[in-house]
C-alpha cells in the first residue's frame, strides 16, 4: 500500500518532521503546554463540557466534574510536580567487568503517536492519554469515538486551542476513519475499547510493528463474603455500578455474594439505588442514559435472553427507548450460557450469582478471561489473601470499587483479554516513552583483555569471570 495516497498522510507526515523538535523540549516547555490544556479543560471550556456530556449522556453536571474534569486535571497536576525527575537520567549500576564505564536509562519520546478513545467517557479517556503523550514529548494524532459528537466537537476545539496541529491534532469521524488512520506507521498505539476491537488495532499495528497499549474491558467480578460490612459494600457497589448508567470498562460487572448473607445483601443493595435514584431512576437528573439506541437494544436482548432462560428481572421501571433509558437492573441466578455472563455488560445490569465457599468463588473467576478489575469485599484477610493470589486481574479494589482508577501513582491496566500495558502517571508516561539504554566508556576497559587471539591466559581469565562476576 502507498501511504502516501491515505488522506490523513500529510498531517502525519507533518508531525513525523516535527517530532524532533517536540521531542527535544525541555521539562519545563511540556508543562507549559499541559498548563495550557489544565486552564482549557478548567476554566475555559469548563461549560461546554458539561453541556456536551449532558447532551450525549444526560449526566448531571456533578458526575461530569468527578468522572471527567477533576481525573484529567489530577493527572496533570501529578505529571507536572514529578515530570523533571521523570526525564532526567536514570543512573544504573555497572557490573565490575565492565569497569571504566557508566551506564545510565534514558527516557525518549516513542515519535508519532495515535490515540483512539471510546465513547464511555470521552474526556476523561481521551485527554487523559494525552496528558501522558505530551509529558513524553510525542506528537499525536487524536480520534474520538463518534457515538459521542457532542463531546468530540468540544474536544475539538480544546486541541485546536492548545496545540499546533503538526503537534496535536483532533480528527472526528465515523469508524472508517480510525481504519484509514491505522494504516499510517505510527511509533505507538494507544486505544482503549473492546478486546474485539482491541485485537483488529494490534493486528494493524503489527503491520509497522507499532508498539501498543491496550485499554480493554472484560467482566470485572466483585465479591461480597459474609465478614462484610453489607450495608457499606452494598452502597458503594450501587455507586459503582449505575453510575453512568454502568457504561464504565471497570464497573462491578457480575457480583458473586456468599449465600448466608444473599438475601440480607440484596435488600441493602435495593435500598442503596433507590436512596441514590429515587423509586423513579427515570426522573431523576443524578441518572443517566444509554449512549444510543443501538446499546439499548443490546442490553434489552441480553435481559430478554436471560429471562428466558430462567433468570429472575428485579427493575424499578420499565425501559424507555424513546429516551434509551434503562433502569438499575438486578438478574438473580442468570444462566451461565446467557450473553451477562458470557460479555462484559457495559450497561446497568448486574447478575447475581450465588456462593459457598471461597474457593467456589475462585474457581468461577477462573473460569472466564483475566478481567481488568477484581473487587472484594471482607474482613477477613486470609480470604481476601487467597483470592488474590489464586486469581489474575489487572486491578483489585478491596473494600471498595472503581476508586483504584482516581489514584494517580497506582499502574492501570489489563492483562491478556483485558488489556496490554499500563497508563496514569509514571506508567502513562512510560508507555509513551522509549527506555533508551546507553552505556559510556571512560577509561580502557576490563573486557578488551579477552580480545581475540585467544590464548590459555585468555581461556582460564574467562573461566574466571564467568565464575565469579
Amino acid at each position: 500500500m502507498d501511504i502516501t495516497q491515505n488522506k490523513f498522510y500529510s498531517l502525519f507526515e507533518a508531525q513525523q518532521k516535527n517530532q524532533l523538535a517536540v521531542g527535544n523540549t525541555s521539562y519545563k516547555t511540556r508543562i507549559k503546554k499541559l498548563n495550557a490544556l489544565k486552564k482549557a479543560v478548567e476554566v475555559t471550556f469548563r461549560e461546554q463540557i458539561r453541556q456536551a456530556l449532558y447532551d450525549d449522556f444526560k449526566k448531571h453536571p456533578t458526575e461530569t466534574d468527578l468522572t471527567e474534569v477533576y481525573q484529567i486535571i489530577g493527572e496533570i497536576k501529578f505529571v507536572r510536580s514529578r515530570l523533571r525527575s521523570w526525564m532526567r537520567k536514570q543512573q544504573m549500576e555497572t557490573p565490575l567487568p565492565l569497569a571504566g564505564s557508566s551506564s545510565w536509562v534514558r527516557y525518549e519520546p516513542k515519535g508519532v503517536c495515535l490515540i483512539i478513545s471510546p465513547w464511555n467517557f470521552p474526556f476523561n479517556l481521551t485527554l487523559g492519554p494525552l496528558v501522558s503523550a505530551i509529558a513524553a514529548g510525542n506528537t499525536v494524532i487524536v480520534k474520538p469515538s463518534e457515538m459521542t459528537p457532542n463531546s468530540s466537537a468540544v474536544m475539538k476545539q480544546i486541541v485546536a486551542a492548545v496545540f499546533p496541529e503538526n503537534e496535536v491534532a483532533l480528527i472526528e469521524g465515523e469508524a472508517e476513519v480510525a481504519q484509514e488512520l491505522l494504516k499510517l506507521p505510527f511509533n505507538h498505539i494507544f486505544f482503549t475499547g473492546s478486546p474485539g476491537i482491541g485485537k483488529l488495532v494490534m493486528q494493524a499495528a503489527a503491520q509497522h510493528l507499532s508498539s501498543v497499549t491496550l485499554e480493554l474491558g472484560g467482566k470485572s467480578p466483585t465479591i461480597v463474603d459474609q465478614t462484610a460490612n453489607l450495608k457499606a459494600a452494598a452502597r458503594k457497589i450501587a455507586w459503582a455500578k449505575f453510575m453512568n448508567a454502568g457504561q464504565i470498562c471497570i464497573s462491578p460487572d457480575y457480583l458473586l455474594i456468599q449465600e448466608s448473607v444473599r438475601e440480607t445483601f440484596l435488600g441493602e443493595l435495593q435500598k442503596q439505588v433507590k436512596a441514590m435514584y429515587s423509586e423513579t431512576p427515570s426522573q431523576s437528573d443524578s441518572y443517566a442514559r444509554i449512549v444510543n439506541p443501538r446499546h439499548l437494544r443490546r442490553l434489552k436482548t441480553s435481559l430478554e435472553e436471560a429471562s428466558d432462560k430462567g433468570g429472575q428481572i428485579i427493575a424499578p421501571e420499565q425501559i424507555n427507548a424513546e429516551e434509551n433509558y434503562f433502569p438499575p437492573t438486578l438478574v438473580l441466578n442468570p444462566p451461565d450460557n446467557s450473553s451477562l455472563m458470557q460479555d462484559e455488560i457495559f450497561g446497568p445490569i448486574l447478575p447475581v450469582v450465588s456462593y459457598g465457599t471461597t474457593e467456589e468463588a475462585i474457581a468461577f473467576i477462573n473460569q472466564k478471561e483475566k478481567p481488568l478489575a477484581l473487587y472484594i469485599y471482607s474482613k477477613n484477610n486470609k480470604t481476601v489473601r487467597d483470592i488474590i493470589s489464586n486469581t489474575r486481574a489487572g486491578t483489585t479494589c478491596i473494600n471498595n470499587n472503581i476508586v483504584q482508577y482516581a489514584n494517580h501513582n497506582l499502574p492501570f491496566g489489563g492483562s491478556n483479554n483485558s488489556g496490554i500495558g499500563k497508563s496514569h502517571g509514571f506508567y502513562g508516561f512510560r508507555a509513551f516513552s522509549n527506555e533508551r539504554a546507553i552505556l559510556k566508556q571512560h577509561t580502557v576497559g576490563a573486557m578488551e583483555i579477552l580480545y581475540p587471539p585467544y590464548t590459555n591466559f585468555k581461556q582460564k581469565f574467562a573461566r574466571f569471570t564467568i565464575k565469579w562476576f
